[in-house]
């Protein structure tokens, strides 16, 4: 345990396509502390996806078996898939002193906030919609419905992000990486005031 000290749980919410994935792999590099949660999902693995590094892929069935057995710190359906993260691993890697960052939708970052209102909260987005609908279209994963879903789930997600304690904007990329990494710094030494 870093100095006896139990590690901080970060939640990093905001669109699709807004880049949360790419800064949170910047910050782990970066920030030796930090430990990244793995969720667990209903949908069908990406391309290059390895289930238990990217993602626990769970069928609808085993899904809700976990959510009956309380196995989740939250739990969210998006874009007709349910995503969640195993509590149990998160407990663990905090206890060891790590801070572990938690990448998931709005819906479930509102009940990790419920639960645990010592979460730092960490907003990601694109600097407009357009370059969010620009990022979806250029997935090549997403069909033509499904990313129109997603872009106006983006609209009411950027609404909320005054519920967040810090905002990066990941326009310029030199910029954005720099600010997560920052941010995760600041939450890690315990600040939540820094932006």
């Amino acid at each position: 345990m870093r100095g006896g000290l139990r590690g901080r749980l970060i939640v990093v919410s905001g669109p699709s396509g807004a880049g949360k994935s790419t800064l949170i792999r910047e910050a782990l590099h970066s920030v030796p502390e930090l430990a990244y949660s793995v969720s667990a999902t209903t949908r069908a693995a990406r391309p290059g996806e390895v289930d238990g590094e990217h993602y626990v892929f769970l069928s609808r069935d085993e899904f809700e078996r976990w959510i009956g057995e309380g196995k989740f710190l939250e739990w969210a359906e998006y874009s007709g898939n349910l995503y969640g993260t195993p509590e149990g691993k998160v407990e663990e890697m905090l206890d060891a002193g790590r801070s572990v960052i938690l990448e998931i939708e709005l819906q479930g970052a509102r009940q990790v906030r419920q639960k645990r209102p010592d979460a730092a909260m960490v907003f990601v987005r694109a600097p407009s919609l357009e370059e969010t609908r620009r990022r979806l279209s250029g997935r090549a994963t997403e069909t033509a419905e499904a990313m129109e879903t997603r872009l106006a789930t983006a609209v009411g997600e950027v609404a909320a992000r005054d519920e967040f304690d810090f905002e990066v904007v990941n326009g310029e990329w030199d910029r954005a990486r720099q600010d997560m990494i920052e941010t995760m710094e600041n939450i890690v030494a315990g600040g939540k005031d820094a932006e």
